[in-house]
């Protein structure tokens, strides 16, 4: 086996840039929710010493005087350009697993013989000119292996972005300056108590006793090891597994007391809830519901709770699961707080055509093609456009994005414009 794992450099930071040609060369951080902390930064922006998760109001005055360009998320830009590079990916292999957002697994094992450099360079090549984002490859005969090469490729200026393991010695050379706690799947606890044991890098762990291995990390951690060792274990897995939760919160913009308006913020998640579960042809047994105060208000009291309640019926009908979500949020409300968070999770998925049935459910067209209708008027004319009567707008609760950049791939309106 030939594993490649391609990853977008400083993604968030480099979505950016495709746009504003300005951004190219100048520091960059992308801002979290409610522009709260920093989530991304550029080459630039770690050069200066910007840390990861730097909360943003105790560092602007900072960020103002080194010139740094301040961004807030703009996740519909993010999706959409993850899409553009995951099917420019797809093109160099028919079997892909997408990881995650800004990561992708490729089966190159169909390209042994050849020169998997010079392919990654392709690969790095061809994705940049195509859609603007910098990638690094790195490969090897496993994805712990592939994962580590890709770290090579992006920390190491003479490998050109691109790194092949699949060369034992070359291999073990990387392993000897990879510390263990960057392994993938090795965590802060596990990092502690292998170094405590005199294991500081991957190749300290790869050469354990696989006994040992696996009386302390069990058979994950058995795993890990023989994946270094170049045995594969973890499967490529190109067809997506169904989701197991489904989850829609939100921090608010400013602190909310009114259930109104809580009641408002939960039958809007339970409408985007809703329509994500049937995209993906899943029902939800149970609903859970939860609210937090703002945790860094020490001078106001605090309170959190959360409670999930069962649905009368497995369903991805949002009015059904607004019912149930209402039940919840009654339950847990209590006055005299300022409410910073709240969400909900929607639990124990299936399939649609597999999930148990009770004695008197008969089959809801009516409400299925309520639902149709609902989520293509919304998909045509933008989302919330069609909702339920009890929702009420209000933009209290609303995220803070006042460095959001246009939506320049997703939004008419905010397309850019070429001035001849």
């Amino acid at each position: 086996m030939i594993i490649a794992l391609v990853d977008c450099n400083n993604f968030y930071c480099s979505c950016e840039r495709v746009f504003q040609p300005r951004l190219e060369g100048r520091p960059v951080v992308v801002l979290s929710n409610n522009d709260g902390c920093v989530i991304a930064r550029s080459n630039e922006a770690k050069a200066l010493g910007v840390p990861m998760g730097a909360p943003y109001f105790k560092h602007r005055d900072t960020l103002q005087k080194a010139g740094v360009a301040v961004r807030s998320s703009n996740y519909a830009l993010y999706g959409d350009m993850s899409h553009r590079v995951m099917t420019v990916l797809g093109g160099f292999t028919p079997n892909v697993e997408v990881y995650s957002i800004d990561e992708c697994f490729l089966d190159l094992s169909g390209f042994m013989g050849q020169d998997l450099t010079a392919y990654g360079q392709m690969i790095r090549d061809t994705t940049k000119q195509w859609t603007g984002i910098p990638v690094s490859v790195g490969i090897g005969p496993t994805k712990t292996l592939a994962k580590i090469a890709n770290r090579v490729a992006k920390k190491d200026p003479d490998a050109n972005g691109v790194c092949d393991l699949t060369d034992p010695a070359l291999a073990e050379a990387a392993m000897s300056k990879i510390g263990v706690g960057d392994v993938w799947g090795i965590g802060r606890r596990w990092r502690k108590m292998l170094e405590g044991r005199g294991i500081h890098t991957a190749k300290d762990l790869r050469d354990a006793q696989e006994g040992w291995v696996r009386q302390k990390m069990g058979v994950v951690g058995h795993r890990t090891v023989m994946e270094l060792r170049g045995t594969p274990c973890v499967d490529l897995e190109t067809i997506p597994q169904d989701k197991q939760t489904v989850c829609v919160s939100r921090t608010f913009g400013k602190p909310m007391t009114d259930y109104e308006g809580l009641h408002a913020a939960i039958a809007t998640f339970v409408m985007k809830a809703g329509e994500k579960l049937r995209k993906l042809d899943l029902v939800a047994t149970n609903i859970n519901v939860f609210v937090h105060t703002d945790p860094f208000r020490e001078d106001r009291a605090q309170y959190s709770k959360s409670v999930t309640v069962d649905l009368l019926t497995a369903t991805n009908h949002s009015g059904k699961i607004l019912a149930g979500a209402l039940r919840g949020l009654r339950g847990i409300y209590r006055s005299g707080y300022h409410y910073k968070r709240a969400g909900i999770l929607l639990l124990e998925l299936e399939r649609s055509g597999h999930a148990p049935r009770t004695l008197f459910e008969h089959d809801d067209q009516k409400g299925q093609r309520l639902m149709a209708a609902i989520d293509a008027i919304n998909g045509r004319y933008g989302h919330g456009v069609v909702n339920y009567g009890q929702i009420r707008r209000s933009s209290t609760w609303y995220m803070t994005q006042e460095h959001r950049s246009p939506r320049f791939t997703t939004q008419w309106d905010e397309l850019p414009l070429v001035v001849p």
